[in-house]
């Protein structure tokens, strides 16, 4: 978890406060303050007796079911959630953990954009030296073979392992690894490793990831020891760590990944979810405050996949400025985008298309009037400045 000492936050409030106004700049809401409406999905299904129960391999993988359940109470039948929650640690040293939910995409510009928020949060917050780890265990029926291989490995180990882990070595194989894999067991390095094993769709669906993570010029490293249990997570797993500078160790302080297998279980039909949790120390005041703004005047779409893998950058680039926008990220198609851009009612909308993404540009286009103008990216901010668009439009008071 992030100790605050080593950060520009004087208190886990000021931490949580600094991180929710980055991730509600991306869209995200908060969780706890959204209302049912008509048309969203039942109430997740409750667990049978009946049902197999879930085989947990890591600690956090429980209160992970927990945000699953409360998400799936607010996920329409179609379309994108995006949201955020903040959670108490309950156990053990005090915490509080800003958790970043993307619902209803399957698409891998979910998890770019819970990699790209926490990047930003993180380095608002100072740190240096952090890493950034990715795994990809593929799907259900692709890791059988997997967990197939760690099991005959574990026997051929099974004398160097602890007595009271031997019998779960030969029921839950991937649960037995994580666990020898936190304790530094000599024989893990050697494991089976789970990329090995993935299909060619399920190769290409991760380079796509990684293909955002390196557009944006986000570092990674894969890592084949971040795991998790195959009922709560399929394809990308990843943990953002730091260095402590007293003993040179790597500290865990955002974990996450893909869990199409857990949201589906609950909400008893196929549905597609990612997440990212960034874990803070307590102290002192923990009491968000949240800014309060209008509605921003700007909508940003993009045209194809290649727009798409570069508006990650954009987003930055006007975050930085301080220009609000809508995006539609999520979004596969430009008519959703445009369909959401006039419910929205924006009077100006951002345009990357693939000419603009090769030529490093953005249409800058006037609702109204329909006029636009091809702008460099490193001339936007000051254009939309100069032309007083995306200031906060204020609510007229009734």
């Amino acid at each position: 978890m992030i100790r605050l000492k080593d950060t520009r936050h004087p208190s886990t409030a000021a931490f949580l406060s600094s991180a929710i106004r980055v991730a509600e700049y991306y869209g995200f809401k908060p969780l706890d303050e959204m209302t049912r409406k008509p048309g969203m999905s039942a109430r997740p299904k409750k667990i049978l007796k009946s049902d197999p129960e879930i085989a947990y391999a890591r600690r956090d993988e429980r209160a992970l079911a927990s945000s699953a359940r409360k998400c799936l109470s607010y996920v329409r039948d179609t379309g994108t959630l995006l949201a955020w929650r903040v959670a108490h640690g309950t156990t053990g040293i005090p915490s509080a953990s800003l958790e970043l939910h993307v619902m209803g995409t399957g698409s891998a510009i979910a998890e770019a954009i819970l990699l790209v928020v926490a990047h930003a949060i993180i380095e608002e917050t100072g740190l240096k030296e952090r890493s950034l780890s990715i795994n990809n265990i593929g799907s259900y029926e692709s890791s059988n073979r997997f967990v197939r291989d760690v099991g005959l490995y574990l026997r051929k180990h099974i004398e160097s392992i602890s007595p009271t882990l031997r019998p779960k070595a030969v029921e839950d194989p991937l649960g037995t690894l994580v666990q020898l894999i936190e304790r530094g067991h000599p024989a893990t390095p050697r494991a089976p490793q789970p990329m090995e094993y993935l299909t060619e769709e399920e190769r290409q669906r991760f380079w796509e990831l990684l293909e955002y993570l390196e557009v944006f010029g986000l570092q990674y490293e894969l890592n084949a020891h971040i795991l998790g249990s195959r009922d709560c997570w399929a394809h990308s797993l990843f943990e953002i760590s730091v260095v402590d500078e007293e003993s040179s160790a790597h500290i865990t302080i955002a974990s996450g990944g893909r869990y199409d297998p857990l949201a589906t279980r609950f909400a008893g039909r196929p549905i597609s979810a990612a997440m990212i949790s960034i874990t803070s120390e307590v102290r002192g005041s923990s009491r968000v405050k949240r800014e309060t703004h209008g509605a921003p005047t700007i909508y940003f779409a993009h045209l194809g996949p290649e727009a798409r893998r570069r508006s990650l950058g954009v987003m930055e680039i006007l975050r930085h400025a301080e220009i609000p926008v809508y995006q539609g990220l999520c979004y596969d198609r430009m008519g959703e985008q445009m369909t959401q851009a006039r419910e929205l009612a924006t009077p100006h909308i951002l345009i990357m298309g693939y000419k603009e993404a090769m030529e490093g540009t953005v249409v800058v286009r006037e609702v109204m009037t329909n006029s636009q103008d091809a702008v460099p990216l490193p001339d936007l901010t000051a254009y939309l400045k100069r032309h007083h668009i995306g200031a906060w439009q204020i609510p007229e008071k009734v």
